[in-house]
């Protein structure tokens, strides 16, 4: 579908794949275009604009007209009403930018989704390594491109924004989102996050097809909450807040970000969603950030529970420009609700209208910079893409560039591709949904196979090995006589934020017994590890002749049997500290001697 151009037409940019972020461009420019278009706009269009509503919460499609809202989403389970293919996916996602090109001023809506590791709601899709994994790599270069391929895949679904990267900090494993952080070390996540910037939006966000608005979250200290409690409180003075968390921010805007997601978690007490302080004068006026600021799910709620006015009038005079409002018509605080609130709070002098203006210049100004008055019509060779083979070999070099090779005893790796029997032992092997985790086409993910297109270990070592290799597999470890050598393949069932909150991150009792169980063949056993943090290992360390950190490596199975059988060398580092006991959890905790430190990682 085309749109009329605004009066100055927006020259298209292009992509430079590009891993110092001195050389991106700053969000800038489009000054008359924007505000041409904000002296045209009612009240009512204006706050439509900061309003962003997800797709099931939405009564009726028309809506999207009726409020000229400025943005849907899509969250962890908000999928189509038929089909999860990319091509149900883009006419779903047409469908509310129809209804947006039939507004007065035909300001496109920008569709928003959790494209966290990969384009990793749709089925087929590629599915990355999540973040921790890939901190692992400490390939910057190799970010950045697995973001161009994510970015190429959200653009094939008629998506132009994806709520990553995550550039959090992450203090304490127990976190239920540590492996969405690349690492507890603020150097490596500063790095690592400014490439995926650009790796998503380009050079400069720009009416290129495939730069697609990057979201860096959740500012800030979400990885710092007392305890590793979800949403919790961070409790720091304001030096520490800026030397452990902020520098991922400030290089995500050197970088160009378009948009920046606040976080649910408190600072001092004090909720993120209502700091005016470190919303407007730190990010906006300190550092210069030019896009938007945009609120986390229903998250405003949280500021006063009993007056919803309230926590409107707190939210956007601290700076935030657009509220994600996920309940429905049906349910309190719905974007009608909002709408009407807001209003109210305009005539009444309690939200001046100059901050209603600057929400809605910051957001107009990233709409016109990406070129959708221009065109939101999506090229049909992006969507034939979607899980393509080239796709799918970047997550492979990203999944051998992951793993972290702790314990190698007698040179146990790599194993031989003319082994003669091979026994194959843990649920998780042949487990598609375990292996790729949390945020997969469900918001907690799930269990078997969750998507098309994968492989698992099992199906990876199939097609490594020898015609002549025997496999045998046997979840429980019941079948095991006479192996030559045995993989054991343990670890976290998928969860998502706080339903993967932890107060002990021990190994469970049934991997330990069934590593156990292998070692007492007296066949080596080469254990791989599926999880989001480190994980207390008890005795499996010891009664594992090769250890392997896989972290959750995603849908490119044959990444690891890469590795395992020497067709490429182990590289990766770990990216955080590996815990000694569930005493001393937190990193950097004083006179306590780790498992394994940061950076640890065998080659051979």
């Amino acid at each position: 579908m085309k749109n009329p151009p605004l009066t100055v037409t927006i020259a298209t940019a292009l992509l430079i794949s590009m891993t110092n972020i001195l050389h991106a461009v700053p969000l800038s420019g489009h000054e008359p275009e924007t505000e041409a278009l904000l002296a045209q706009m009612t009240l009512d269009e204006k706050i439509g604009q900061m309003v962003q509503v997800d797709s099931a919460a939405l009564k009726n499609k028309e809506d999207v007209k009726t409020y000229f809202l400025g943005s849907v989403l899509s969250g962890g389970n908000s999928d189509p009403d038929n089909g999860n293919t990319a091509q149900d996916w883009l006419k779903f996602t047409d469908s509310f930018q129809t209804y947006a090109l039939q507004t007065r001023l035909k300001i496109p809506i920008l569709y928003g989704i959790d494209a966290v590791h990969g384009h990793n709601n749709i089925d087929g899709a590629t599915v990355f390594p999540h973040n921790i994994g890939l901190g692992a790599t400490r390939d910057a270069k190799l970010i950045e491109r697995a973001e161009r391929v994510t970015a190429g895949e959200v653009a094939g679904t008629g998506i132009r924004w994806a709520f990553a990267p995550c550039v959090t900090v992450p203090q304490n494993p127990r976190w239920g989102r540590t492996y969405e952080g690349y690492s507890d070390n603020t150097a490596l996540v500063t790095k690592l996050g400014a490439a995926a910037v650009i790796g998503l939006q380009g050079e400069k966000l720009s009416a290129e097809p495939t730069s697609v608005l990057a979201c860096a979250k959740h500012f800030i200290g979400d990885g710092g909450t007392e305890n590793g409690i979800d949403q919790g409180n961070t409790i720091c003075d304001e030096a520490t807040l800026r030397k452990l968390y902020l520098p991922p921010y400030v290089a995500a805007i050197k970088a160009g970000v378009g948009s920046i997601m606040v976080s649910y978690n408190s600072w001092n007490g004090a909720k993120m969603h209502g700091n005016r302080h470190l919303l407007t004068d730190m990010l906006k006026n300190e550092l210069g950030f030019r896009g938007f600021l945009v609120s986390d799910w229903a998250a405003i709620d949280q500021i006063d529970s009993n007056n919803y006015r309230h926590c409107i009038e707190e939210s956007i005079n601290a700076g935030l420009d657009m509220i994600m409002i996920p309940n429905g018509p049906d349910k309190p605080n719905n974007y009608v609700q909002f709408i009407n609130d807001l209003k109210a709070l305009v005539a009444e002098g309690k939200v001046p209208q100059s901050r209603v203006d600057d929400a809605v210049r910051r957001i107009l100004r990233v709409k016109i910079q990406m070129g959708l008055f221009q065109t939101t019509a999506t090229d049909p060779a992006l969507t034939a893409a979607v899980g393509s083979p080239e796709h799918r070999e970047v997550a492979r070099q990203c999944v051998r560039e992951s793993l972290v090779l702790l314990k190698n005893d007698n040179h146990c790796l790599p194993l031989s591709k003319k082994i003669s029997r091979l026994a194959v032992v843990g649920v998780g092997a042949d487990d598609l949904g375990i292996q790729c985790g949390g945020w997969t086409v469900d918001w907690q993910g799930g269990r078997g196979n969750v998507t098309r297109g994968g492989t698992t270990l099992l199906a990876a070592l199939k097609q490594t090995v020898s015609p002549e290799t025997q496999i045998t597999f046997s979840p429980d470890g019941s079948d095991l006589k006479n192996a030559d050598a045995i993989i054991a393949v343990v670890g976290e069932l998928p969860y998502a934020e706080m339903k993967g909150d932890r107060e002990h991150l021990d190994l469970s009792p049934e991997d330990i017994a069934l590593i156990a169980r292998a070692k007492a063949t007296g066949a080596p056993v080469v254990t791989i590890l599926y999880s989001g943090r480190p994980l207390n290992l008890g005795s499996a360390l010891e009664d594992s002749t090769a250890f392997v950190a896989a972290w959750l490596p995603g849908s490119e199975g044959l990444g690891m049997t890469d590795v395992l059988f020497g067709s490429q060398k182990f590289t990766g580092k770990l990216p955080r500290v590996w815990p000694a006991d569930n005493g001393h959890l937190v990193t950097g905790d004083p006179g306590v001697k780790p498992q394994f430190p940061f950076g640890f990682g065998l080659t051979d």
